[in-house]
């Protein structure tokens, strides 16, 4: 059973691999992700004081919902007992979760939606007090609001579409570095995204022309290969 957890300033690594529409909920939640495959390994972390830890989330959908509520059972169990804890579930596994609500503070249906993933993790958090503060990033003019989910140029805000702002917030938080169209299909749009190259073509394009003139060349066209910002 993975349990993915969820951690402030610490490096992203998801072993096995995250479900990208999580990862994206994560971050636009204003934190940052792992994976960690081993609950034993979570609750050492947890021993050690390893990371500080915002959230845990344990993924139902991977085995039986058994061995999710263990893994709660298991986190709940340290001292002090672990929170919050989102629990990702199949619709058909609901029933699963009666009478065991003390195990978990809240959960999400998969497929998962990273608006709702992002504003559960935000609500727990806020319950809390330990909501992280807006990260913002910056470049050339380019503020980027990560939590409120808003970019501006020069003092300007952007009317920008959802996938849009991913773009720009994907292209701006690498600066410098250079992505094929397919390496941005698979990471702003998820791998489940079928569609062809033109759509990060499409979205440049208006991005661009939304950034204005002066402030166009901020994404730009690297021959034969793809995008690079700054």
């Amino acid at each position: 059973m993975s349990a993915l957890e969820i951690a402030r300033a610490v490096e992203v690594a998801c072993v096995p691999v995250m479900d990208p529409a999580c990862e994206r909920g994560v971050r636009l939640a204003g934190l940052k992700a792992t994976a960690e495959p081993e609950v034993a390994r979570l609750v050492e972390r947890l021993g050690d004081g390893t990371g500080e830890l915002a959230a845990v989330i344990v993924d139902a959908t991977a085995r039986s919902t058994a061995d999710a509520m263990a893994v709660c059972r298991t986190l709940r169990r340290c001292d002090p007992p672990f929170e919050p804890i989102l629990v990702v579930i199949a619709r058909d596994q609901l029933d699963d979760l009666a009478l065991r609500d003390e195990l978990f503070d809240d959960f999400v249906i998969a497929p998962l939606g990273p608006e709702e993933v992002a504003a559960r993790l935000r609500h727990l958090l806020a319950l809390r007090g330990t909501a992280p503060a807006a990260a913002v990033l910056e470049h050339g003019g380019l503020v980027v609001n990560l939590e409120t989910y808003q970019a501006a140029i020069a003092g300007r805000v952007l009317d920008l579409t959802y996938m849009e702002y991913e773009l720009l917030r994907f292209l701006a938080a690498n600066p410098t570095r250079v992505f094929t169209r397919e390496t941005l299909l698979s990471r702003v749009w998820g791998y489940e995204y079928y569609g062809g190259a033109r759509t990060v073509d499409v979205h440049v394009r208006r991005l661009r022309a939304k950034l204005g003139e002066e402030h166009a060349h901020l994404i730009q066209t690297v021959r034969s290969v793809g995008y690079r910002f700054g």
